[in-house]
């Protein structure tokens, strides 16, 4: 990029639901884009839909781009040369734009009802949907009788003949033919300022260079052009930004992934506890790629190579078996201490340990994690994993299915033989509890290792899975350990 035009890029959600995947996509790129240029990233948050814009959902999205770690140079919390950064807190500087613009050449004032519009292009057959432009050129005695009439207006802009053509940054060069982009209105009949008003008045006033967004927004591109060809001549913009729309994310049977659809919900990976590391990671795959051979790297190493150039433009399926395996791979890269302060909420939140966190349940924790740390691929498996070392005899319950399936009488039995060899040691140790049961369970009984251990396990920990056998046995303890085992054979 040119040193004397900085990257300023934005990212502008609407507070009208819950954060998704989308959301988060687009703000990564942004944010990368940004980082990798030196640039400023503007959170704004574009609330104008005043009756579905909530304050849960502007938290909502405030708390997600603080837990993803994606900061932004100004915006909300922050502030910065263009606040206000909400779009409701903006309306005087739209109305200002707008008396501009209602004062040149590149509007007109529209007093058609949308009933008069639709009633036209059905009597003439045209198949191009929105305004027809009956207003465009209205004479003096019309526009009179019109307000004559009662008859309140709209200012639309005056969309120019030809074609708009522009270089994508992700797609290419693209045309449109502007008769097919029809002359748009920029406020409702009561002079309040539309989204197609607003939008790129903020981009000129915030000074934006790039604007990247969803592909579903490719069709509005003309119209901003054009609007940004007449706030350059007004001087209320010094240019045009450059456009990049992203690729569509789609999920099963590839279609579009809309809100509805489970896995396109952002905080469920939160709670499901993916890492924000390792889920960014996989959502920028969905259309870039650090290199052909690597799918694993951290946002470091993204904002270093960045290139929007290198976006795919064709859609990307979410598919959540590859988001988990590279959420693992991020887990693999955390230490112990690391792994245990990110599970510890977790933990808390099921009850597994007190909040706050009593010496006896820290120091039991600080044992049990090296057992679990390198086993569990998301945050919230630590909890299966390591609630049965935490529960009082009397809430220790086992997996019905697991007990189904392995603790019958032959399971029975191998139960038996193991608290008969544990009850017998004269010291509590790993050591000592794999030896004894190894003499018990494959010596005495014959049984395979692969076969052995499962209905211990079952009796001891609840789970067929669970954290090594032995070691979990010693952090039970002599009196607890042998208690699970005779529970299982009541």
């Amino acid at each position: 990029m040119s040193a004397d035009r900085p990257v300023r890029v934005r990212f502008c959600p609407s507070p009208t639901g819950s954060p998704h995947v989308g959301f988060a996509r687009t703000a990564l790129y942004n944010w990368a884009f940004a980082r990798h240029h030196g640039g400023t990233l503007v959170f704004r948050i574009e609330d104008t839909d005043k009756a579905r814009s909530t304050q849960e959902s502007y938290d909502a999205m405030l708390g997600a781009m603080r837990w993803l770690g994606l900061d932004w140079d100004e915006g909300p919390e922050v502030g910065g040369p263009h606040a206000p950064y909400r779009q409701s807190e903006r309306e005087h500087l739209y109305r200002e734009v707008l008396a501009q613009l209602a004062g040149s050449s590149f509007t007109y004032d529209c007093f058609c009802t949308t009933e008069e519009v639709d009633a036209r292009r059905k009597a003439s057959g045209s198949k191009v949907m929105g305004y027809d432009g009956f207003c465009r050129e209205l004479t003096t005695e019309q526009r009179a009788a019109f307000e004559a009439e009662g008859r309140s207006s709209v200012v639309r802009f005056r969309m120019p003949e030809g074609s708009i053509t522009f270089d994508d940054l992700v797609r290419g060069e693209i045309t449109f033919e502007t008769e097919f982009v029809p002359d748009f209105a920029l406020c409702r009949a009561n002079g309040d300022p539309l989204y197609t008003l607003v939008n790129p008045v903020d981009d000129a006033l915030m000074g934006i260079t790039h604007v990247l967004r969803g592909e579903d927004l490719l069709s509005s591109t003309p119209r901003q052009l054009a609007l940004f060809d007449a706030l350059v001549t007004l001087g209320v913009a010094e240019q045009t930004p450059a456009y990049g729309h992203l690729s569509l994310i789609t999920g099963e049977g590839n279609k579009k992934l809309s809100k509805r659809d489970p896995q396109a919900h952002l905080f469920a990976y939160r709670d499901e506890g993916f890492l924000p590391e390792g889920l960014l990671n996989y959502l920028a795959l969905l259309g870039w790629a650090i290199a052909d051979d690597r799918d694993v790297f951290t946002m470091d190493e993204m904002v270093a190579a960045f290139d929007i150039g290198r976006v795919n433009p064709q859609p990307a399926r979410f598919d959540t078996k590859k988001a988990e395996a590279i959420n693992a791979a991020h887990m693999r890269k955390l230490d112990l201490d690391e792994i245990t302060h990110r599970v510890l909420p977790f933990l808390k939140e099921a009850g597994v340990v007190s909040d706050p966190v009593s010496d006896a349940d820290a120091q039991l924790l600080e044992q049990a994690m090296p057992l679990v740390g390198e086993r569990i691929n998301k945050l919230t498996e630590a909890v299966d994993m390591l609630a049965f070392l935490f529960a009082d005899e009397d809430a220790f319950t086992r997996d019905p299915v697991d007990v189904a399936k392995v603790l019958d009488a032959d399971g029975r039995a191998v139960v038996q033989a193991s608290h008969a060899a544990l009850a017998a040691l004269p010291q509590w140790s790993t050591a000592a509890i794999e030896e004894a049961l190894r003499v018990a369970l494959v010596d005495g009984l014959g049984l395979k290792p692969r076969n052995a251990f499962g209905p211990v396990r079952v009796a001891v920990t609840g789970r067929r899975i669970s954290p090594p056998l032995f070691e979990s046995l010693e952090l039970l303890g002599r009196e607890r350990g042998l208690r699970r085992l005779e529970g299982a054979l009541a």
